[in-house]
């Protein structure tokens, strides 16, 4: 896992959809009615293992779609390669939901048809219209793979299982905490004081006025002198892990697993306050050039079997509820080790990551924007 969902862009308003054509899709349409012959080629940009051999080449014999991949390091990277020089260089990408709604609103990617993957009707309830890639009704991504934030910990260095996120901000820990370098942070740190501090009136921790952020940005501050590492990458918590150098941290389950397995002793769970998580999506340029094939490969990656072969690859969980059985049947107890058997309340109940934009959801203006979150990041990290 290769990947640093950093993002900092402003925001163009939202483009108008566009005619559907007759039959097929055709280059720049919104709304398709129905999938003509692929065209022979698919450029697409995506996180480093989403375009894995053993499952890109079944896709590629099947529907003759010659597959070509460009990894991107981060968000930022992702939003940058489908807007750069007027977009169509690249027909999808797998954005996640700190990048998703920028391209939406910069009219970067089209509206799709959801009734033209069949497996979406096998998605779990939450992932079917999330607000990260779905405005006004309309969907302009189609869920791939998630995964929750989670807090880890060594559990020889804790005689007793923290069960609140006031774990990363406690002095108890100094020198010992890890946390993403990313300023959708600011999220989660949000997500705690909606819990602890009420009065702040924190409904949503991606919708932030200026005075909330600012209290948010008072309590990273003050965390900052207990950090031992901000991690860019996942392999760098792992190491700190490893070697003792941290012993908690917001994390992914990838690292959780990935040191379990190297018989690190540690152990992860969602706090009482919640807990906010990344989610993927599939969306399609608004100027691609092989649409059919887009199309072709959104089908094909959000069936079972290619679902389950990519989550336990990359760590991740799929959004197809009907992959279970199938990554179990790859890897034992591989489903409920990706939380991939949980209730539709568990996968509700997680904050998945959404571009902070002014519009602050209940007919107000005020909340601050990605720029202004970036900026307090940078300004906290001092």
């Amino acid at each position: 896992m290769k990947r640093i969902r950093f993002v900092h862009v402003t925001f163009a308003a939202l483009v108008a959809a566009l005619a559907v054509p007759a039959a097929g899709v055709s280059k720049g349409s919104a709304v398709p009615s129905s999938v003509g012959k692929g065209e022979g080629k698919l450029t697409m940009v995506v996180w480093e293992g989403y375009a894995e051999k053993q499952w890109v080449a079944p896709f590629e014999k099947a529907s003759g779609c010659k597959v070509s991949a460009k990894y991107a390091g981060s968000s930022n990277d992702m939003f940058n390669l489908m807007t750069s020089g007027g977009g169509g260089q690249y027909d999808v990408v797998s954005a996640s939901g700190d990048a998703s709604l920028r391209l939406i609103y910069a009219g970067a990617v089209a509206e799709l048809n959801v009734n033209l993957i069949p497996a979406y009707k096998d998605f779990f309830k939450a992932f079917q219209s999330p607000l990260h890639n779905t405005v006004d009704g309309k969907h302009y991504g189609i869920s791939i793979q998630f995964g929750p934030n989670v807090l880890m910990y060594n559990t020889k260095s804790f005689s007793k299982k923290p069960t609140s996120w006031s774990a990363i901000y406690s002095a108890a820990n100094k020198g010992k905490i890890t946390i993403p370098d990313n300023p959708i942070q600011i999220a989660d740190a949000a997500l705690y004081l909606s819990k602890t501090k009420p009065a702040l009136g924190i409904k949503d921790p991606y919708e932030l006025t200026k005075a909330q952020l600012a209290a948010v940005v008072t309590l990273l501050k003050a965390q900052r002198p207990l950090i031992k590492k901000y991690w860019g990458l996942a392999s760098d918590q792992i190491d700190l892990f490893k070697n003792g150098g941290s012993t908690i941290g917001a994390s992914w389950p990838y690292q959780v697993n990935t040191l379990a397995a190297a018989k690190v002793p540690v152990a992860a769970l969602i706090p009482k306050e919640g807990a906010t998580g990344w989610a993927d999506s599939y969306m399609l340029s608004t100027k691609a050039q092989h649409p059919n094939c887009a199309y072709r490969w959104m089908q094909y990656i959000t069936q079972p079997k290619p679902q389950a072969q990519q989550a336990i690859y990359f760590g991740e969980t799929p959004v197809n509820k009907k992959a279970c059985k199938v990554m179990d049947s790859i890897s034992k107890g591989a489903c409920a080790q990706y939380s991939g058997n949980k209730t539709e309340s568990y996968y509700r109940s997680i904050k998945f990551w959404k571009t902070p934009i002014t519009d602050c959801g209940n007919g107000q203006k005020n909340c601050m924007d990605l720029r202004a979150w970036t900026d307090a990041w940078t300004k906290i990290k001092g």
